[in-house]
This record gives C-alpha cells, sequence and structure tokens, in this order.
C-alpha cells in the first residue's frame, strides 16, 4: 500500500459516498489526489493524512463526519491494519502484513534504480551545498559525523553491499518472506520514511529532499543496526533474513533514485 495508492482509495471511497448520497455533491471540483505522508509521531500509524480536513469544505460537510465515514471505508481495505482518528480531521492508517509487504516490493522497483561505480567527490560537493547551504569544508570531511552527505551515501552504498553479501550467500530479497511482517518499531519507522520519499522528491523542493535523504539514512543505520539481514555465524539463511534484504533492496532503490534526481553521485562499496 504506497501513498499514491492510498490517495486513490480516499477519493474513490468519497465518490462511492457522494453516489450513495452518505455525502452532499461538492460545490466544487475535488483535488486528483490528497496528501498522504509520514505520520508526525511515530506510533501513531504508518500514515497520515489530513483528507478529512481538506475535502470537508467542498463537500459541505464537517471535516470530523467526513474523517468517520473514511474510517468506515479504508478499515475494511486490504493492506489497511486499521484507521485512528486524531484532532479535528486527520487520519492515522496502520498498515497490515500484506499492506507492507507491498509497499516493500513497489519501493524496490524493477531493479532498475542501480548505484555507481565511479564517484566524484568533488562535484558531489559542490552540487549538494548548493541544494543544502550545508558548508563545503565540512562536506569534504568524509565522516558520518562531519558530513550529511556522507552520511547518505554511505547508507546507499551500505544497502547495496547487503544485497550484494546475500547474493554470495545465495540468499535473495524477497518481501515478505515467511510471512514477515514488517512490524518492529525500526521498521516501520524506516519504511514511513521511504514511503514519504516520492512526495518529497516530486515536491520540487530540493533542500527537503535532501534532509529528507538525510532522515532515511539515520532510519537505515538504526535498522540495521537492531535487525541483522544476513546470516550470523553458522547461522543457516531463513525467511527473516530474504525479507530484511527485500527492505535493504527498497532502501538502496530509493536512496539511488533521490541522490541521482539531485545530481549527486549514488556510490558502492569496493
Amino acid at each position: 500500500m504506497t501513498p499514491a495508492r492510498l490517495s486513490a482509495l480516499v477519493l474513490r471511497s468519497v465518490d462511492r459516498a457522494v453516489d450513495d448520497g452518505r455525502l452532499p455533491a461538492p460545490g466544487a471540483a475535488l483535488p486528483d489526489r490528497v496528501v498522504v505522508e509520514a505520520p508526525p509521531a511515530r506510533g501513531k500509524g504508518d500514515y497520515a493524512t489530513a483528507a478529512p480536513l481538506r475535502l470537508a469544505p467542498s463537500l459541505h460537510c464537517a471535516p470530523g463526519a467526513l474523517a468517520r465515514l473514511l474510517r468506515g471505508e479504508l478499515a475494511g481495505a486490504p493492506g489497511v491494519g486499521g484507521v485512528e482518528i486524531s484532532g479535528l480531521g486527520f487520519l492515522n492508517v496502520t498498515l497490515d502484513a500484506q499492506g507492507r509487504t507491498e509497499l516493500v516490493r513497489a519501493l524496490a522497483g524493477d531493479g532498475t534504480a542501480q548505484p555507481s561505480a565511479h564517484e566524484a567527490p568533488a562535484a558531489d560537493i559542490a552540487n549538494w551545498s548548493a541544494v543544502t547551504g550545508d558548508d563545503t569544508a565540512a562536506l569534504a570531511v568524509r565522516t558520518e559525523a562531519s558530513s550529511p552527505l556522507f552520511r547518505v551515501q554511505y547508507a546507499c552504498s551500505r544497502a547495496h553491499a547487503l544485497l550484494r553479501s546475500g547474493r554470495a550467500l545465495d540468499v535473495e530479497a524477497e518481501p515478505g518472506a515467511g510471512g514477515h511482517a514488517y512490524s518492529a518499531p525500526q521498521e516501520r519507522a524506516l519504511l514511513a520514511l521511504l514511503a514519504d520519499g516520492a512526495r518529497h522528491l516530486q515536491s520540487g523542493q530540493e533542500r527537503s529532499a535532501a534532509r529528507h535523504l538525510e532522515s532515511v539514512a539515520e532510519a537505515f543505520h538504526r535498522w540495521s543496526a537492531t535487525c541483522p539481514t544476513l546470516p550470523l555465524g553458522d547461522e543457516k539463511p531463513g525467511a527473516a533474513h530474504r525479507a530484511g534484504l527485500a527492505l535493504a533492496e527498497a532502501v538502496s532503490a530509493v536512496l539511488v533514485r533521490g541522490l541521482s534526481q539531485l545530481g549527486v553521485t549514488a556510490p558502492v562499496l569496493v
């Protein structure tokens, strides 16, 4: 369940309710999509949307009433585990195992987003600085503590290295392998940020997109430190490893696309 798919589901639910008389006909054209984003507060679902607040004026109804209607519509949709109303008209949507697995698969894409084996540090620093305003001298210090650019590039190369190591061990990425639900807090936090990436990259706000990539990189490092994706020692490869590698594949794809859009190399570890 991607944000785009959830947005379409919200609008289809509104159309159905208008058609069967549960909602009055809109007094103005409804938007083509509603904003679905990572929730401001972790633990409040996988997605958040203010759709009831945004759509209520055009539908001549109260935001709270629209929120209750949409909660009922969305709660039974495939991939949705639960929906809660927050405040005057916000919805917090929690995905189920099916929804998260579909999201991982969609984020990983078709495998065409590949990192580059050739780095151009000077150009990367200049381009990142032009977008973010970060000091070029600080960016030139290639450590995670000193350079946000390095943190993002390292996360990208690290995710790719996990996939390469998995293949060397005959462990292939498989979203949701063995019924893996991606329900650990670190997995959910990382997935929410990955899903929110398209919104940032399509916004035209490159500085916001760069800062979002930093958040993804930090969430990836927290996840990889607590949820091993490769067998350790004499451990045999299992479903959890295949599912974890699928999430690493999604991280790699999102970071490659983001860095490339900003004119920055998406490197591999050598």
